[in-house]
């Protein structure tokens, strides 16, 4: 099964004779055993099984080997959201005194979650630009230096990410390079064959589609080789106390330890997981992706193609437009097409952009992105409200900023749509 459109469809789970067709809802907190010493063949991982959904389940571990074959990785698992799918990532491999670079054109919650939270564990960040220089991001690192982080396209500034300068980089200096690709999915982008070590996901967005359940995934690459490092990754290369001794790079190799550890301990300590109904949901989205996806950025394109055009619009930000900053850098990681999310600035400002909209009929004003339905956000009227103009512009969001994500409805009413909101103003 090579094809990522067949993968889409079945990947992930292959029913028996006899078995249920669709991937069965394992809905149970806990399974029987017939003795105590195969229920602790589980606990001292020296069987595969489920004990407690807690820690794994059959529905969920079914769909993120979907995930997994479709980012062409090696282990994954779910979590409760794509901002824990981030610091499970992170905090797999960090510690007190431990120290992160990052892009800092990265999604609002993510970086509050780096600079802010993680910091108050003793866990430090070294922000770069996503067009810095190869010297530039050099001279982030420290000698406690233990991940790289970013998003193949940030949202919602959407840059695009120079993967290969970024794992390149990380790879020199003996870390891995950690990859939200939640905006392109694997469909358009598959970071890991741009040497990416680790991949995260919002399910939420993309991969369900249908603004139905919230999730996350990581998929582990399998190519970073943790023993190699062993003094700067002691929790993969040492024996975990807490759980009998294992030392998980030894036991489960460079290729399941990294999913086994964050698993059987940060599942196990923070229990931040996927329920098993939300990931048949994301199982339904998975199945469409690859169609879906291609019609979110069919809309895109001609939608900023529409604004760029459009003598009431200032500007538009969108990678597949020849003009954008990122254009070269998209041809190169996102042929096929990058998301349906454009972001533009309409040339009258703040009461422009309230006046549009006001006006618009389809696209619903919404804080979410990447749905079926084409959905807006005027972020100085509703997220960043509390912010005066000038702290707006400062924070690469300013007052006539519009984020629009194309849906997959018909492209013609969708920029009918767009044209009366501006002809409003």
């Amino acid at each position: 099964m090579t094809s990522l459109d067949t993968i889409c469809v079945q990947g992930g789970y292959t029913p028996g004779n006899g078995e249920p067709r669709q991937i069965p809802i394992v809905q149970s907190t806990t399974f029987k055993y017939d003795t105590s010493e195969d229920m602790g063949k589980l606990f001292d991982l020296e069987a595969e099984g489920y004990f407690y959904t807690r820690l794994q389940n059959p529905t969920n571990d079914m769909v993120a080997a979907k995930i997994c074959q479709l980012e062409g990785g090696t282990a994954a698992m779910l979590t409760s959201s794509g901002q824990a799918a981030n610091f499970f990532a992170l905090f797999n491999i960090c510690e007190c005194g431990s120290h992160i670079v990052a892009s800092s054109s990265i999604y609002g919650g993510t970086f509050n979650l780096i600079s802010v939270t993680m910091a108050k564990m003793g866990i430090d960040v070294t922000f770069v630009s996503p067009d810095c220089t190869r010297e530039e991001l050099d001279a982030a690192f420290q000698d406690n230096t233990r991940a790289v982080f970013g998003e193949t396209i940030a949202n919602p500034a959407l840059t695009v990410l120079d993967i290969e300068m970024f794992a390149e980089a990380a790879h020199a200096h003996g870390v891995p390079l950690i990859i939200d690709n939640t905006f392109p999915t694997p469909v358009n982008c598959r970071p890991i064959e741009w040497g990416a070590d680790i991949v995260t996901h919002s399910t939420t967005k993309y991969m369900d589609g249908h603004g139905a359940a919230v999730g996350g995934a990581i998929v582990d690459s399998g190519n970073f080789d943790w023993m190699a490092h062993a003094d700067k990754y002691p929790g993969l290369c040492t024996p975990d106390d807490s759980y009998h001794g294992v030392t998980y790079a030894e036991r489960f190799g460079k290729e399941g330890a990294f999913i086994t550890k964050a698993t059987a301990q940060l599942m196990r300590d923070f229990g931040c997981i996927q329920s098993p109904q939300h990931a048949f949901i994301l199982n339904l989205g998975l199945e469409s992706l690859h169609v879906r996806m291609a019609q979110h950025c069919k809309n895109g394109q001609a939608v900023a193609e529409f604004l760029s055009n459009h003598p009431k619009v200032a500007y538009v930000n969108y990678c597949g437009l020849p003009g954008d900053k990122y254009y070269e850098r998209a041809q190169k990681y996102l042929p096929n097409g990058s998301c349906g999310v454009v972001s533009f600035g309409l040339a009258g400002g703040r009461e422009a952009a309230s006046t549009f909209m006001q006006n618009l009929k389809m696209g619903a004003i919404e804080t979410h992105v990447a749905d079926a339905r084409t959905c807006c956000l005027n972020p100085a009227t509703s997220t960043h409200r509390q912010m005066t103009d000038e702290q707006l512009k400062e924070a690469g969001v300013p007052a006539e900023l519009i984020r629009m994500s194309c849906g997959i409805e018909g492209t013609e009413d969708l920029i009918a749509d767009i044209a009366q909101a501006l002809d409003a103003i």
